[in-house]
């Protein structure tokens, strides 16, 4: 048995026997069937309301298995790193808040309602989780391309600006957006958009090699040659991308707009 799986039973007897805990349910890989040694474990933990100001997430997580670091990360979310270097994600949220899992149906597809479920006494949590299942949002359609074509355009201008401005490293860190959404585009040339929000996941067998190769060409380490060769390259990829979407999409960006992009990196850096 993975150490994962191990954490999620324990997580589940805490619940039982802890008069405080109200529902739990668990999100991520291990509930698409994906999990493996190298992934976190994720759950949604409800507490009764009038509980949730006196409670001590820290106890209750080294009850779990010991762990040597506890924090909060940007998003708010409270993850730990447990003494074997797994990694784990915790919301601790008040009962009154149980709704709020209902929102994450517009975040993708739940495969597996059944094995998100892992403990309740509200009688609430199945009928939240029945809410996820079936169908994810519709990815492809022309907002989408859209939203995907417009925001390259704009990691892809502030990226070439700062590599003009001579801030490699800034202009690394803006061609990993462009990347996403190109990655974006290449899904739904290839229909694979399951994974829209996290498009690099499972990438290596979502897509065949020769959309991988797409991906691999438009990324760079921090030489100056090699960011601009990335952010030409994946002007071609995005030209591309518009040949093949304009026929079942209304694609607002249009081939002279790349040819215009083209001559603006070219300024500096072309032949």
């Amino acid at each position: 048995m993975l150490f994962q799986e191990k954490l999620i039973h324990l997580v589940k007897e805490k619940c039982e026997i802890d008069p405080c805990i109200s529902a739990c349910m668990m999100y991520g890989s291990f509930t698409k069937g994906e999990g493996d040694q190298y992934s976190d474990v994720e759950f949604y933990i409800f507490l009764k309301d009038d509980e949730i100001h006196d409670f001590k997430s820290s106890e209750w997580i080294k009850d779990i298995g010991p762990y040597d670091l506890l924090f909060f990360n940007e998003y708010g979310t409270e993850v730990v790193v447990f003494a074997n270097l797994i990694r784990g994600e915790f919301h601790f949220l008040p009962e009154s808040d149980i709704e709020i899992i209902k929102s994450f149906k517009d975040t993708g597809v739940f495969p597996d309602t059944e094995s998100m479920y892992i403990y309740d006494r509200t009688g609430k949590l199945k009928a939240c989780l029945e809410h996820l299942a079936g169908d994810g949002p519709e990815r492809m359609t022309d907002d989408n391309v859209n939203f995907a074509f417009n925001n390259f355009v704009n990691a892809w201008l502030m990226g070439v600006n700062v590599l003009k401005r001579g801030e490699h490293a800034r202009s690394l860190e803006c061609l990993s957006s462009v990347q996403k959404y190109v990655l974006q585009l290449i899904r739904v040339r290839e229909r694979n958009v399951d994974r829209w929000l996290n498009a690099t996941k499972n990438l290596e067998r979502d897509l065949p090699e020769k959309a991988y190769g797409e991906y691999a060409a438009i990324t760079s380490s921090l030489d100056a040659a090699e960011l601009y060769k990335a952010y030409s390259t994946a002007l071609c990829v995005i030209e591309d991308l518009i040949r093949v979407l304009s026929d079942d999409f209304q694609c607002d960006m249009d081939l002279d707009f790349t040819c215009k992009l083209h001559s603006y990196l070219n300024e500096v850096f072309g032949n």
